[in-house]
């Protein structure tokens, strides 16, 4: 079927639904490190990376007094010097495009690597900050850096971070995550990774296989060879589970980034979808199809005790996504008629609708900031992709396409990647991200076609 005739799951949950029953049912379409801490001294960041606080040149001042929504307005032109040859450019490179990829900063290029800045010139350009920085080393690198609040001429943050060479473009990503929160206040999300389904490949029987990468599309790998689909990272562990179709019987496996290993969750009583994980990383929630209709399953991921939450008599419940706090879920459901977004108790039982607009509902998302539902909505024949307050107010839609769905939030929830496909002969998926306020949209270089992105929490 094309786009226009999808009436309610996503490409992503008809691929799955399509495989179960081997036919389309009326409305399906046939195609379809733990935290870190970044201050202290002698922080241990993980893979061999150590952060030490930098003595103040001048006394260490709060950090500046602006809001996300003063930066999105007018974005804080800040001062970014080169860090040195070599390495030293790369690093600066990573680090400007990661701030201006946001959308909140002016990048202005600097000279002045080391020492204390000369203020004046860039309080004449009209600069709000300055970082200085430097790189020494070969196979072990030191990266220095500091920033300045430029209207006090007062330094804001200064850090050390010793490391392997292999190691620089995470230095670049945390510097920035550091600048981000000390200019906004609240945390940066550069240093991530985005877990996905890379496909090549005819649109009929593409080759789907479980891949990652950082944020900005750097350190490409494919993690899988078998048919893949619906990766989800644990927001608090090393891990991805996913659904595999590598062999007949479709299944849900949790993959361990850190030592390659994956294991199936369990075994369940009828056909596996998209698994979900809890805010605290012990349970997945897996919708499970029998018969027609399929129903929320919490899975306890240490023991694989099994527990059904929702009985809705041949409804299809899907796409569950947990509140921050773990109390409540967000899923879609077809149970009221058409297929709409519906909140119940983590432990199962009523639940009430939230979603009233016009069309059919799908890919429901919780930020992680507790504020927002990301959806994508199917409206004659358009794909949106919006946003609710999480009793269903304030619905609002940020962009729009021939496909858009796969919302996943960073870790700040002020980002949403997505999947947008293309249609015609040339279709294609790639992997895009959005401001929440709908502005700054821009595509994720992927070496294949990209879908169903999932975003891990900040690196360990």
């Amino acid at each position: 079927m094309g786009s226009t005739e999808r009436g309610y799951l996503s490409d992503r949950e008809a691929e799955a639904f399509a495989e179960l029953f081997s036919a389309q049912r009326a409305g399906f379409g046939g195609e379809g490190l733990g935290r870190r801490a970044l201050l202290g001294g002698g922080a241990l960041l993980g893979a061999g990376l150590m952060a030490t606080p930098l003595a103040a040149r001048a006394a260490d001042q709060p950090a500046a007094e602006i809001t996300v929504d003063q930066a999105r307005t007018a974005p804080i032109p800040i001062v970014i010097p080169s860090f040195g040859a070599g390495v030293g450019d790369q690093i600066t490179g990573v680090l400007t495009d990661d701030l201006s990829n946001t959308g909140l900063f002016k990048v202005i290029l600097g000279s002045t690597g080391t020492g204390t800045p000369d203020f004046g010139p860039y309080k004449a350009m009209g600069a709000r900050a300055a970082v200085t920085g430097a790189v020494t080393g070969a196979g072990s690198l030191r990266v220095e850096f500091r920033l300045w609040d430029v209207l006090t001429s007062q330094q804001i943050q200064g850090t050390a971070y010793t490391t392997s060479a292999a190691n620089w473009r995470r230095i670049a990503h945390i510097i920035g995550d550091v600048i981000y929160q000390r200019m906004l206040g609240e945390k940066g999300y550069f240093d991530t990774r985005i877990g996905f389904v890379s496909r090549s490949g005819g649109s009929r029987n593409p080759r789907m296989r479980l891949a990652i990468m950082d944020q900005d599309g750097a350190n490409y790998r494919v993690l899988s060879s078998g048919q893949t689909k619906l990766p989800a990272f644990n927001p608090v562990r090393d891990q991805i589970a996913f659904l595999s179709y590598a062999t007949a019987t479709p299944r849900v496996y949790v993959f361990d980034l850190s030592t390659g290993r994956q294991r199936i969750l369990t075994e369940f009583n009828g056909v596996p979808l998209g698994p979900h994980f809890s805010p605290d990383g012990g349970t997945v929630i897996v919708p499970v199809a029998r018969g027609s209709g399929s129903e929320l399953v919490a899975v306890e991921l240490g023991s694989g005790a099994k527990r059904q939450l929702t009985n809705s008599g041949g409804a299809i419940n899907v796409s569950p996504s947990f509140s921050p706090d773990g109390s409540q879920i967000v899923f879609n459901s077809d149970r009221g008629g058409s297929p709409a977004l519906y909140v119940m108790s983590a432990s199962g039982g009523a639940a009430r609708r939230i979603s009233y607009g016009n069309g059919s509902y799908g890919d429901s998302v919780w930020s992680p900031r507790g504020d927002l539902i990301a959806f994508t909505r199917i409206s004659g024949g358009q794909f949106s992709l919006g946003v609710m307050n999480p009793d269903g107010t304030g619905e609002r839609i940020m962009t729009q396409g021939y496909t858009v769905e796969s919302p996943t939030f960073c870790p700040n929830g002020r980002v949403l990647a997505f999947c947008r496909r293309t249609g015609g002969a040339s279709s294609r998926d790639t992997i895009g991200t959005i401001d929440i306020t709908g502005f700054h949209e821009r595509v994720i270089p992927t070496p294949e076609g990209g879908s169903s992105p999932t975003w891990s929490p900040l690196n360990v």
